[in-house]
């Protein structure tokens, strides 16, 4: 069985987490934050998380455990079965997660844990995340999914994502930036989070988060 480390409150977890979910995987989990120790280096060489351990070893980067979970476990499939619409939803997870996430993600320390980022760094971002939300919006198809009329991988990354984008811009510039640059994800959203095990991800989010904040 495989067993999934990290934390609740990671938008990469949830990611993975709930594709197991959607593909009926069994699995466990446990709590291990992000590190430098020895223990968690042996498993995920940068100390990050989330990361598996399966009957092979470890694994950790949350697209690489994605992709081997979609290899091993064919059933419920989360990937079309054509080699370019394969590659089209591989493009936009790429796109969102180094285009939209990891740019946003210079702006959480301020927008989540109440930290502070400098006023270039916030005014950088801005224009950095813009220009790749306007890309992710020639990509998305919104029929009613992400990328046509079949939930896919796509679905999968995007609600995390695009849920913390949201809510960080919100929180750093008065205004929901993917709202703003993806006309219909507010719909979108809603649609996604009708799904029964989506809702248990994001319960366990929100539980997770309120622990934490209740040890600050």
């Amino acid at each position: 069985m495989i067993t999934l480390y990290g934390v609740a409150i990671s938008n990469y977890y949830n990611k993975i987490k709930w594709a197991m979910m959607e593909k009926e995987i069994a699995f466990l989990e446990e709590f291990v934050a992000p590190g430098q120790t020895d223990a968690v280096l042996k498993r995920s060489p940068l100390g990050k998380i989330p990361f598996i351990k399966t009957a092979d070893g470890y694994l950790s980067e949350s697209q690489a455990i994605l992709e081997y979970l979609e290899d091993s476990y064919p059933e419920h499939p989360l990937y079309p079965s054509d080699a370019f619409e394969r590659a089209k939803t591989r493009e936009f997870i790429q796109h969102l997660e180094l285009n939209v996430e990891l740019i946003a993600r210079r702006i959480y320390s301020q927008a989540i844990f109440g930290g502070t980022v400098s006023s270039e760094t916030i005014d950088e971002v801005k224009v950095k995340l813009e220009a790749g939300l306007k890309g992710l919006a020639r990509l998305i198809k919104l029929e009613p999914y992400a990328l046509g009329s079949e939930f896919s991988a796509a679905d999968i990354v995007a609600w995390p994502h695009l849920q913390l984008v949201s809510f960080a811009s919100q929180k750093i510039y008065g205004t929901d930036l993917v709202s703003e640059h993806i006309p219909g994800i507010d719909a979108y959203i809603k649609l996604i989070e009708s799904r029964p095990y989506a809702q248990q991800v994001g319960n366990d989010r929100n539980a997770a988060l309120t622990a934490f904040f209740s040890k600050q």
